[in-house]
């Protein structure tokens, strides 16, 4: 496997990230180090492993993202310095990112437009590709471990047919329906601190 630094992921982030949909099924992991096994047979492309990531997410005061279905975040990631501003909705399907040089001065300029970070998600996430579609294994304190298979496009029509394939994937990742997880993590946060 091929561990890529941070300059030489833009073609990588490039291919595998680009698009305004996202399918996107997460899974709950029982066993990591078994899953892990069978991620690793596969000869999974490593874009990073390991990383901390520390999500800050933004509304107004009331609440007008989250009563639209929409969320706005930045992410900062260490060591690999990728810095992301992502939007998500109103769509389930619906989400964008694009990098950022200064995470600082984006989440100033969002405070200055009257927004504050109304929730902060810290999780560890190694993130390979398998062909066309892009793996994410996450832990996150509190809730566990958890991996999401997904894939970005611009092509809606190819949402349904992105699933199904995505659903064969998990399957040979040992990953069953009775593991699947449809809240978001922020939904999940929110859930815990309830």
């Amino acid at each position: 496997m091929n561990n890529l630094m941070p300059t030489e992921l833009a073609p990588q982030i490039n291919a595998h990230f680009n698009g305004k949909f996202e399918v996107e099924l997460k899974y709950r992991l029982t066993d990591r180090e078994a899953f892990c096994a069978r991620l690793s047979a596969k000869s999974p492309e490593v874009m990073l492993e390991d990383n901390l990531e520390h999500d800050c997410y933004f509304d107004s005061p009331s609440a007008s993202l989250t009563s639209e279905r929409k969320s706005l975040c930045i992410r900062e990631m260490q060591p690999s310095g990728i810095m992301l501003w992502i939007v998500k909705g109103p769509e389930k399907d619906r989400c964008e990112a694009v990098n950022i040089s200064d995470a600082a001065k984006a989440k100033s300029m969002l405070r200055t437009l009257g927004y504050e970070c109304v929730l902060e998600i810290n999780k560890r996430r190694s993130v390979y590709f398998l062909g066309e579609f892009h793996l994410t294994l996450d832990w996150l304190e509190g809730l566990g471990d958890f991996a999401e298979l997904a894939i970005m496009t611009d092509d809606e029509a190819k949402l349904p047919i992105y699933e199904v394939q995505l659903l064969t994937l998990a399957a040979e990742l040992g990953l069953g329906e009775s593991q699947r997880e449809f809240l978001s993590y922020r939904q999940l946060q929110e859930t815990l601190k309830a």
